[in-house]
């Protein structure tokens, strides 16, 4: 089992930034840890992976450039930073946990999830 709570959401503007953090506790070991969003009447979709050593990051293409995943596996931490946001990048942003290596953009990949934490970028 493993537990996800987020943190970290809010209300900035446009250009703005924030840095939403993922607590895990549970089993430790995750073979990638995800970032996923929700906006209203849309379907979740996949914002930034990260693997277990943090060697390797993926990021939609909609937020390269602009977000940073990392993590820190002595704290049991996942972080996103997001910067230079804009108001589609409003969601309910959700952390992820796959226990095992599939598709990282997948949300039937991953085996965890957080409750969310919301997002809103005012234009």
């Amino acid at each position: 089992q493993v537990q996800l709570l987020e943190s970290g959401g809010g209300l900035v503007q446009a250009g703005g930034s924030l840095r939403l953090s993922c607590a895990a506790s549970g089993r430790t070991f995750t073979y990638f840890m995800g970032w996923f969003r929700q906006a209203p009447g849309k379907e979740r979709e996949f914002v930034a992976a990260i693997s277990w050593s943090g060697g390797s990051t993926y990021y939609a293409d909609s937020v390269k450039g602009r977000f940073s995943i990392s993590r820190d596996n002595a704290k049991n931490m996942v972080y996103l930073q997001m910067n230079s946001l804009k108001p589609e990048d409003t969601a309910v942003y959700y952390c992820a946990a796959a226990l095992l290596r599939g598709r990282y953009d997948l949300t039937s990949d991953y085996d965890y999830w957080g409750q969310g934490t919301q997002v809103t970028v005012s234009s």
